[in-house]
């Protein structure tokens, strides 16, 4: 049986036990921070289990795509162990319990997959006798196939709360996959008894003190593997030859010319097919290679394929190209990745470029490290973290080429490094002036704020608390700062990317101006602003009034974020995903997920649908409503966000359609105007753009053609002739530096016959360093050419200072270069004495320098550089 087919079947035999049947959910978890990734079926569906939110139905059934790395080191190494996978889950929430979900798990099993009885075994939790007795007198399943087991592997719990014992189905792979023990049987860690479905009871209330108490209603949570279900069906003893896997396999097979079974290539063979998978349903899911949480996760699968590539000799980007086959096998069921298919190509193929270039940067270092400590020696711990923390050089990498040399690792020093990197960031985290002990509002967490901004700029209220330096205090006077809980208040805190609303509070004694509302962190609105006059008691009566004009420009810079992110993914694809904003008056940031700089063209292509849609002055609706329909309508939700049940849908037309708290204008038209200042890259796979909206992109217009008048006057032109003044001038230009150039180089070749009278042999090799008043790097190459023609053996560094900065070039001939002699090495010490740096090839480099007074001493010492040079050709052999 294909596995489409068992995962269609399974869906329909549950579907025919009236469960809902709810599509697979993305890998990115929504609301719940706990999960850097969806890592099982149940995972998505957590609040149903908790009672946080009330479920579409009783009965749900799910093939939920996951991704989960803790056994990523087995990968490859065992024959079920996976990164990615599919798992099959039917649910109850309050409905069916043990006697359903046991005799339901077992008849899809032996009627609708057919598995034969004989080599099928079950576990139950060592004290759940109620299982057991299910299994054995209801289902008919023989005492001796039944297997009591401890409550690491038959106890389902996560501390505090909902746990409860499981049962797992084993389909027996026969004694060839055992480990030849007599006692091997179920519960044994080796291959021959594979786990395909686990059924977990959630009937306790675990409390802080450790007790467990009877839930009133029982939940059903379980979870049968796709692939280990196609292992029994299809006849094979491994994950990486079912159907699905197996195409994948053959192919890097056949293009790494490597054969399967071939002792020492599997584990690469299979390291490649299996992450693939993986890679490929993240970056479908919108997820970006990054250096934290799940973008550092998608890295690492890329970087240890990639790895494993070049082990089976791969030298160049090869991953990108069976992106395709991943669609081919899934896309008819995970339709995101049909839609995906070419970015995720460019995203794997980019990611892929960059690391070969890492790698050879790493070898470069890991060469001159190996160099400097010698033959046999070993290389410190400290050392080895700095190449896999700067340039992400794989650790095991830096073991094997060490061990081909004959050096060791002292792996102490590098996890005591990764230790006390680990413990920075803890300490960082710590130190979040966020963090419940340092709240200063944690004494009045139990106020809160009515907000009333969507529909008035104006309220009356009351005064609940003031903070002053973080103290509450019951009075304030004129001067003082404050910050202020009103019951009710129109003024909008600082969320979601959006400024808050400045204005004025007035009372009858006082008065305060308020700069900013901010969002505590226990969700309270404070105001943050000046007494003005007079002075304020907590219980005042308190009129609240907004700066209605600022909140009018903020709205329009909002609402226009909102149109941008729909341009972009016009223009550039629907793989552009929000990924932070900030929206303030006549300006916004907006950053979103793409991996190149947008062209010109495409940013003015976009620009110009932006306006095209204010020009239309289409409506903006706001309605309220739940989760679930919001998303049934189709509304685009931001991951980095928390939405509650109850959500704001925010149309602009048909054109925009996404969740939102913010405020906004009511129709297109009111935003004006607008302009995109720039567009630029703020991390790998991210992108920023800055724009301006309403009077602000008025201003800038007025004050572009202010300056371009004001050009046109200088260059005795007008507005309209000025590029072809430009032009003609730029012409003129260029001929000038073509005859200063004629001119640098006639007097270099005169200065060339005379450096050719002082060369030195103090290092035993011919040498010419010297400093010459070449004005730019191509009369200094011309220069080195020149001597390098005309010395017969030779090495020749020269230098010179143009604009304030030292200009150097190296330069070694052909015979030297069989000795070992290197340009590119020379040239960049020389560089290191000048406060500079640089490099190259062998025969001949260029470096740079920032102090040039250091320049005639650094080429003093070039003799001693090239005999050290010369002493350095005795290490151990490089690896390339």
């Amino acid at each position: 049986m294909l596995s489409k087919d068992i995962r269609t079947n399974f869906l329909q035999f549950f579907q025919g036990k009236d469960h809902l049947i709810l599509p697979s959910f993305s890998l990115i978890p929504q609301n719940d921070t706990t999960l850097l990734l969806t890592g099982a079926g149940m995972a998505p569906l957590k609040p149903y289990f908790t009672g946080e939110k009330i479920p579409p139905h009783l009965r749900l059934a799910t093939c939920q795509k996951c991704v989960r790395t803790p056994d990523i080191e087995r990968v490859g190494r065992t024959s079920r162990h996976a990164t990615f996978f599919e798992m099959l889950g039917n649910f109850s929430f309050g409905d069916y319990f043990k006697e359903e979900s046991i005799g339901w798990a077992w008849e899809l099993v032996t009627k609708g997959f057919l598995l034969s009885k004989d080599r099928l075994y079950v576990s139950v939790y060592q004290d759940d006798d109620e299982a057991f007795a299910i299994w054995e007198k209801i289902v008919g399943i023989p005492r001796e196939r039944i297997f009591r087991l401890g409550k690491k592997d038959n106890f389902w719990e996560i501390g505090q709360g909902p746990c409860g014992p499981c049962s797992e189905i084993y389909y027996d792979l026969g004694p060839e996959k055992g480990c030849g023990r007599p006692n091997c049987e179920v519960g044994c860690d080796c291959d021959r008894f594979l786990e395909i479905w686990n059924l977990v009871f959630t009937q306790f209330n675990c409390t802080a003190v450790g007790e467990y108490v009877p839930l009133s209603k029982k939940n059903i949570d379980t979870g049968a593997g796709l692939e280990r279900i196609a292992i029994a069906l299809q006849g094979v003893t491994n994950l990486f030859e079912i159907d699905t896997v197996r195409p994948l396999l053959d192919y890097f097979s056949q293009v790494t010319g490597t054969k399967y079974h071939v002792k020492n290539r599997d584990v690469s063979l299979r390291i490649l097919t299996e992450h693939l998978r993986g890679i490929s349903f993240m970056v479908g899911d919108g997820i970006l290679p990054g250096n934290e949480g799940r973008g550092y996760v998608l890295r690492r699968l890329l970087r240890r394929a990639v790895r494993h590539g070049k082990i089976l000799g791969k030298g160049e980007p090869f991953l990108y190209k069976a992106v395709d086959l991943v669609v081919n096998e899934y896309g008819a069921f995970y339709p995101e990745l049909l839609e995906g298919r070419q970015h995720i190509s460019k995203v794997v193929r980019i990611e892929e470029e960059r690391f070969h270039e890492t790698l050879e940067q790493g070898m470069k270092i890991l060469n001159d490290l190996m160099c400097s400590i010698g033959s046999r020696g070993v290389l410190p711990g400290e050392l080895a973290f700095k190449l896999y923390d700067t340039y992400g050089f794989p650790l095991d990498l830096t073991k094997e080429i060490l061990a081909e040399n004959k050096m060791l690792l002292e792996e102490e020093g590098f996890k005591a490094a990764l230790s006390s990197q680990r413990e920075r960031g803890r300490s960082a985290r710590s130190n979040n002036v966020y963090s419940k002990e340092g709240n200063a509002y944690e004494a009045i967490r139990q106020l809160s704020t009515s907000f009333i901004g969507y529909d008035a700029l104006q309220s009356t209220g009351e005064i609940l608390a003031i903070l002053k330096e973080g103290e509450s205090v019951n009075s304030a006077i004129e001067g003082e700062e404050v910050e202020l809980v009103l019951n009710s208040t129109p003024f909008y805190g600082e969320q979601g990317g959006q400024v808050g609303d400045s204005g004025i509070i007035l009372t009858e004694d006082g008065a305060v101006e308020v700069s900013t509302v901010v969002v505590s962190p226990l969700a309270q609105l404070i105001h943050r602003g000046r007494v003005a006059q007079g002075a304020i008691s907590v219980g005042d009566q308190a009129k609240a009034v907004v700066h209605d004009q600022l909140r009018s420009a903020v709205c329009r810079s909002h609402t226009a974020t909102h149109l941008l992110h729909s341009a972009l993914q016009e223009v550039l694809g629907n793989h552009v995903k929000q990924a932070g904003s900030q929206v303030t008056a006549d300006r916004l940031r907006f950053d979103f997920t793409h991996l190149n700089a947008a062209s010109p063209e495409q940013l003015a292509e976009a620009e110009k649908r932006v306006n095209e849609f204010i020009w239309k002055n289409v409506p903006v609706n706001v309605t309220l409503t739940s989760m679930e329909e919001a998303r049934e309508l189709g509304a685009t939700a931001l991951f980095t966000e928390k939405y509650g049940e109850d959500v704001r849908v925010v149309r602009v037309g048909d054109y925009s359609m996404e969740l939102c708290g913010g405020t906004h204008v009511q129709s297109a038209g009111e935003i004006g105007l607008f302009k995109i200042l720039t567009e630029t890259g703020i991390g790998a796979g991210l992108r920023r753009i800055e724009a301006l909206t309403g009077a602000g992109a008025y201003r800038w217009f007025n004050q572009r053609n202010e300056v371009l008048e004001h050009a046109a006057v200088q260059m005795k032109s007008s507005p309209e002739l000025l590029p072809e003044k430009i032009t003609g001038l730029q012409s003129e230009y260029k001929e000038l530096q073509r005859e200063y150039q004629r001119l640098q180089l006639k007097l270099a070749g005169m200065e060339v016959d005379g450096l050719l009278s002082n060369v030195s042999t103090e290092s035993g090799v011919s040498v010419i360093s010297a400093r010459v008043s070449a004005g730019d790097m191509e009369t200094l190459r011309e220069m080195a050419d020149r001597l390098k023609n005309k010395l017969a053996s030779g090495i020749i560094v020269l230098g010179a200072v143009s604009a304030g900065k030292v200009l150097l070039v190296g330069a070694v001939t052909a015979d030297l270069l069989k000795e070992g002699y290197h340009a590119g090495r020379l040239v960049g010490e020389v560089a290191k004495l000048t406060d500079g740096g640089g490099g190259g090839r062998p025969d001949m480099a260029q470096a740079g320098g920032k102090e040039p007074s250091k320049l005639d001493d650094a080429l003093d010492k070039v003799d001693k550089l090239v005999e050290s040079q010369k002493n350095k050709r005795n290490c151990p052999e490089r690896v390339e």
